[in-house]
């Protein structure tokens, strides 16, 4: 059965995740008291999971070591998203099927999400100031 915006929003309850409307088909997801926003973007056939994490350097003497760091994190440390960088943006983002997502699948990708931005973000922040 095709699942929907809808099917996404009662996956986030049963999840006790808090979330708020962020427009059509778009969930703005919490990451605790200090974290950024998680935005979960129903787009059919995708579902789209995404955190900004801050504005990627300009100087490209300070973009080598935080992409060396970004290559190691996802190689090493995530399984269900990934560091990219989006229009000048650094970003963790997952990209989910929508047709068969269920509770375990997002819940995945949260955990994932929620790791990184314990254990990552601080340093990538450091490397993208220094």
């Amino acid at each position: 059965m095709p699942q929907t915006a809808d099917d996404v929003e009662n996956i986030l309850y049963r999840l006790n995740r808090n979330f708020e409307s962020g427009g059509p088909a778009t969930f703005l997801v919490s990451s605790g008291t200090e974290g950024p926003t998680i935005a979960v973007h129903v787009n059919d056939p995708i579902v789209v999971v995404r955190v900004d994490i801050g504005p990627v350097p300009e100087d490209e003497q300070r973009q080598l070591p935080l992409f060396r760091q970004m290559l190691e994190y996802n190689a090493k440390g995530l399984v269900h998203c990934a560091y990219a960088v989006e229009g000048g943006e650094l970003v963790l983002t997952s990209g989910l099927a929508l047709e068969n997502i269920d509770a375990n699948e997002l819940a995945a990708v949260f955990s994932d999400i929620d790791l990184a931005l314990a254990r990552h973000v601080k340093t990538l922040r450091e490397l993208a100031t220094e």
